[in-house]
C-alpha cells in the first residue's frame, strides 16, 4: 500500500477474483510485464498523488483486472484502460456516507500492455490512467480531462 494514501485505498490485483489467465481474444502480443510489476506501476502512480490531494479521497478502492468485459448493450469491442464506478465527491450529499459502498477504480492490465512498446510506456500509461480515474472521483469530466491532456 502506498504510504501517502489514507487507509481504505487497497490495490487488489485481478479484482480479487483470481483471474482466469485467458488472453481475452487480443491478436497482438502485449508488452511482457508480470502482474507484480504492473501492480508496482499502479502503486507508484498512486504514490505520485500529492499527499494533500490523497487525503481528500474518500471511500475508494483501487483494483487491477486483466480486461474490461463490456456490459449488456455496450459495443462488444469496447476497450477500456481504466474505469471509475461510484459517486464523485462533487455529487455526494450529507446522507451519502450512511452505508455507501466504496467507489471503485479499476485499472485494466491487458489493454494497457497491448498499446505499450516499452516499460517506460507502461509506466506513463498507467500514470495517466490512474490520474484520469481519480479525477473522475473528484467530479472532473472526460471532456475536461481531455482539455487538460489527461484523456
Amino acid at each position: 500500500m502506498p504510504s501517502s494514501l489514507p487507509p481504505g485505498l487497497p490495490i487488489v490485483p485481478n479484482g480479487g477474483d483470481g483471474g482466469d489467465g485467458s488472453d481475452g481474444g487480443h491478436d497482438a502480443a502485449p508488452f511482457p510485464m508480470s502482474e507484480a510489476d504492473f501492480e508496482a506501476a499502479v502503486s507508484d502512480a498512486l504514490d505520485r498523488i500529492p499527499p494533500d490531494l490523497a487525503k481528500t479521497m474518500s471511500n475508494v478502492a483501487i483494483f487491477i483486472e486483466d480486461d474490461y468485459t463490456p456490459q449488456p448493450g455496450e459495443d462488444p469491442d469496447t476497450v477500456l484502460l481504466g474505469l471509475y464506478e461510484g459517486v464523485p465527491l462533487t455529487e455526494r450529499d450529507s446522507w451519502w456516507d450512511a452505508g455507501s459502498l466504496p467507489d471503485r477504480i479499476t485499472i485494466f492490465r491487458r489493454p494497457i500492455l497491448d498499446i505499450c512498446a516499452t516499460r517506460e510506456d507502461v509506466i506513463e500509461e498507467v500514470t495517466v490512467t490512474v490520474v484520469h480515474e481519480i479525477a473522475h472521483h473528484f467530479g472532473i469530466s472526460d471532456a475536461r480531462l481531455h482539455e487538460l491532456g489527461w484523456g
